[in-house]
């Protein structure tokens, strides 16, 4: 018997941080909201858990760092959310040598030297002319975020650096790397944040590097990447009080199975956590109709969801294709390992970000071994240690003994190279490879040094593309639900209505994209869910 059908001015579909950030504002604004999300945790991606059993570590099992948040949105919402800097960019190891090259942000003398231990002492110079620049695009292009779309020409005008945008924005930023600074080791760092999440050789001719890049460095202004107190858990935990507050109803363990073009949401309740469709005699289906429903979910998501609704195929067929291209592995060590450079102090090589492996000629050699169908060798990788800069997220007893947490965000190991049946053996595959890699630039293995959770396991926990599908229905693990657009809408484009000017437009009549398939969505910042929000509030 179909159920009788309920009404919400709104709907969400999923409860990630972007929809509970829509989810307040749209309550204080009046409006009768309802968050649907299929897991019995909301938060999405943006969760802390407790990945070892036995151990009390809350780790932030997914996303980890925050740069995009706006402090706009964190004022408007009252969030209690402080997030940490660090004083140090990187540190990245010379492969083969007892060298590296540590920056600073408090030091520059000290960093100027590091760059001049690598005979790289021209290149010191070039970085400085270099974040320069990228930090005229943030303080141009940030602040327009949550406000609707500037135009191409609009967002030129405002950068008012005409070689920035030109180097930055209209030429392959490898390009600009290569031809910027000299040194292997040194274009490789910098050439990371264009490969975070995006699978791309060194010089992209598709501009989707540049894009990856882009929303790397102009977050906040500043391009800095911050440290979540409390662990990422703690934002989304932020946002679910200010939208309960609000007045929003969150509602987990809700598998919306199917979506309309007239806004009747299906949705299977009380489904076991993780379940795609439950059977189970506890579950019930109910039917809600909506005057506006926003999408947390992937493009391909929602395509699905409205093929089941009826929908003809003209959706699907303009849904995006997604890639991810990164494998997660979360650490807790009894220390920090010792580093070969013995004259660096490990807190401070670990307190910012710790790239393995990662010069430009590695990066190169590694997209074409993965391109070819290889898992690189070695595998490029960047580490951070959130207890390092906020240790509440251990419990005293493991802060007292010195125990410290790893996160490796490894590149260049697409979805491509794992199939269903093959995706437990390529985890163990890529586990084996990652620490391979870290041990290779490590003056003593990072095996012994892994604690052992309350079952005798190492603690260590990977994490695929495919887990990544399974667990969080990321298309194929793209973190950012395919492709990255431009944070401008091109000259010319329509934007005759709110969905379109605020960047958040499905195609379809009160459906709005409010997560990371929405343009200037990705990364954890809420600025899909602010930005779907004033959508429907400038429709109504």
């Amino acid at each position: 018997m179909t159920p009788p059908t309920e009404r919400r001015d709104v709907v969400i579909i999923g409860g990630g941080h972007n929809a509970l950030a829509a989810a307040a504002y749209l309550s204080r604004a009046g409006l009768e909201v309802e968050v649907l999300e299929r897991l019995d945790v909301l938060g999405g991606a943006a969760v802390s858990a407790q990945a070892f059993p036995g151990v009390d570590a809350r780790l932030s099992r997914y996303s980890y760092l925050v740069s995009m948040l706006p402090q706009r949105i964190i004022d408007d919402l009252g969030l209690r959310i402080r997030l940490a800097p660090r004083r140090y960019s990187s540190y990245t190891p010379l492969p083969g040598t007892d060298r590296g090259l540590l920056v600073d942000n408090h030091d520059a003398t000290a960093t100027a030297a590091s760059f001049a231990a690598l005979e790289a002492t021209a290149d010191a110079e070039a970085w400085g002319r270099f974040y320069e620049g990228t930090q005229r695009l943030a303080r141009a292009l940030f602040p327009t975020v949550t406000d609707p779309l500037l135009t191409r020409s609009e967002a030129r005008a405002a950068v008012a650096d005409r070689a920035a945008w030109d180097a930055l924005i209209e030429r392959p930023v490898g390009e600009t790397i290569e031809r910027t600074f000299a040194d292997d080791l040194v274009r490789g760092v910098v050439s990371t944040d264009a490969l975070i999440g995006t699978f791309a050789p060194n010089v992209d001719a598709t501009l989707n590097a540049n894009r990856c890049f882009l929303y790397h460095v102009i977050g906040g202004g500043t391009g800095d990447w911050n440290v979540p107190v409390g662990g990422m858990g703690a934002v989304s935990g932020e946002l679910a009080r200010a939208a309960r507050l609000a007045g929003s109803i969150l509602t987990t363990n809700a598998d919306v199975t199917a979506l309309s073009p007239d806004r009747i949401v299906t949705v299977r309740q009380g489904a076991p956590s993780g379940s795609a469709h439950s059977t189970g005699a506890d579950a019930t289906e109910r039917r809600i109709a909506a005057d506006h429903v926003l999408v947390g979910c992937s493009p391909q998501e929602l395509a699905r969801l409205l093929a089941a609704g009826g929908a003809d195929d003209e959706f699907g067929a303009a849904a995006l294709d997604a890639e991810g291209a990164q494998v997660k592995v979360n650490m807790l060590l009894t220390r920090l390992p010792r580093l070969r450079d013995a004259r660096i102090d490990p807190a401070a090589a670990f307190g910012g970000t710790f790239h393995i492996n990662e010069t430009w000629s590695q990066l190169q050699a590694a997209y074409d071994a993965a391109a070819g169908g290889s898992i690189p060798d070695p595998i490029p990788a960047e580490i951070y240690c959130h207890s390092l800069t906020d240790p509440s997220i251990l419990s005293p007893e493991l802060q007292a003994a010195g125990a410290q947490t790893l996160t490796v965000f490894a590149l260049h190991t697409p979805d491509r190279l794992l199939t269903e049946r093959t995706n437990d053996d390529m985890r163990s595959r890529f586990e084996r490879g990652v620490l391979d890699s870290l041990n290779s630039v490590l003056a003593e293995p990072i095996e012994p040094l892994l604690m052992t959770d309350g079952d005798g396991n190492p603690c260590l926990e990977t994490k695929t593309t495919r887990d990544l599908e399974h667990a969080l229905r990321l298309p194929a693990g793209s973190i950012f639900h395919g492709d990255l657009s431009w944070p401008w809408a091109e000259d010319g484009a329509d934007l005759s209505t709110p969905a379109l000017r605020w960047g958040v437009d499905t195609g379809l009549p009160g459906i709005l994209f409010c997560g990371s398939g929405a343009q200037r969505g990705g990364a954890v910042s809420a600025i899909g869910g602010h930005n779907a929000a004033m959508a429907v509030l400038e429709s109504r």
